[in-house]
């Protein structure tokens, strides 16, 4: 489960809630221009762009949850289990594994047209990291300031969205939600229209344009009820205002513990938020138990050596 969104006022944000059972150990990891890695189907990577996000880092490669590079283009990965489907691979193809997705994308584009004809030769390959790591069933958001679209690799083949909502949560599949939205094209932020000329009704309340908002947890409901509040959100000049603006949106689709329980009994949480201001390469997060806003910028990283994964801070 998660939400992520792509939110233009006056600079561009990308961000997003990871909701899980457990902390992973991630941290804040700089990955530098120049990094080398090693890539499972394809020959050895550099990385052109340096790029900073929430990510584990095994073996010294960077597992992303999300980042965002120099340039300002972003990616999340997002939980698509049932749906996610994964290939042999394919020779001739980009064979690259759901974990290297965001490292290749991010390290080789600085834009979405960029990653739009590197995703025509990809082929999204079965490969785990190792034993202990299995692959998770993702889908992606990929967004610059221009444009926002979802990737899906699916059985029936890559799937690769406009996304005009800039909004992105779980199952089901992408052109589902499209769907979707099309109940919901009523809902707006001022009060209802008496449409049977009632003159005994009135809107007792404000905020009755918007009944029927969902606002429950499921992945249905958070795209719907993220979408709207993106919408309607205040924009600003100001960076510490839409920081405060973006993750308020977050918060409206944010687990508490306790409300969503899983088959086996765990809950899942809200672990962290997180909001990069892709045109200045800031970094905010903030975390379940301390809601203090933290920021770190990639720029400050621009000397690096890059040989060396950067790791920032506490594990969240």
């Amino acid at each position: 489960m998660c939400t992520a969104l792509s939110f233009s006022a006056g600079n561009h944000y990308f961000g997003r809630n990871l909701d899980v059972k457990k902390s992973y150990g991630q941290k804040v990891v700089v990955t530098p221009k120049g990094y080398k890695t090693d890539m499972r189907s394809l020959s050895s990577f550099r990385t052109k762009y340096a790029m900073l996000g929430m990510a584990i880092t095994p073996d010294n490669f960077p597992l992303y949850f999300e980042a965002t590079n120099e340039k300002g283009l972003s990616i999340a990965g997002l939980n698509f289990p049932d749906n996610a489907h994964y290939n042999v691979t394919i020779t001739g193809k980009s064979n690259v594994t759901p974990f290297e997705l965001p490292l290749w994308l991010l390290g080789l584009c600085e834009s979405v047209k960029q990653a739009r004809a590197a995703l025509s030769d990809c082929n999204i390959v079965n490969i785990s990291f190792s034993a202990a790591l299995p692959l998770s069933p993702l889908h992606w958001m990929l967004a610059d300031k221009d444009e926002c679209i979802v990737i899906e690799s699916t059985k029936d083949g890559l799937k690769i969205y406009d996304n005009p909502f800039e909004v992105l949560t779980n199952n089901p599949p992408f052109d589902w939600h499209l769907m979707n939205m099309n109940n919901y094209l009523h809902l707006h932020n001022a009060g209802s229209v008496n449409a049977n000329n009632n003159s005994m009704a009135h809107n007792y309340s404000l905020g009755l344009g918007a009944l029927g908002l969902p606002g429950d947890f499921s992945s249905a409901s958070r795209f719907v009820k993220a979408a709207f509040v993106k919408n309607n959100s205040v924009k600003s000049e100001d960076e510490t205002e839409n920081v405060s603006q973006f993750f308020h949106i977050l918060a409206s689709v944010s687990m508490p513990k306790g409300c969503v329980m899983m088959p086996k009994g765990a809950f899942e949480f809200t672990l962290y938020s997180c909001c990069c201001n892709t045109d200045k390469g800031i970094f905010y997060y903030n975390t379940y138990d301390n809601s203090t806003v933290r920021c770190i910028n990639i720029h400050d990283y621009e000397a690096a050596d890059s040989a060396k994964l950067i790791i920032i801070g506490e594990e969240i």
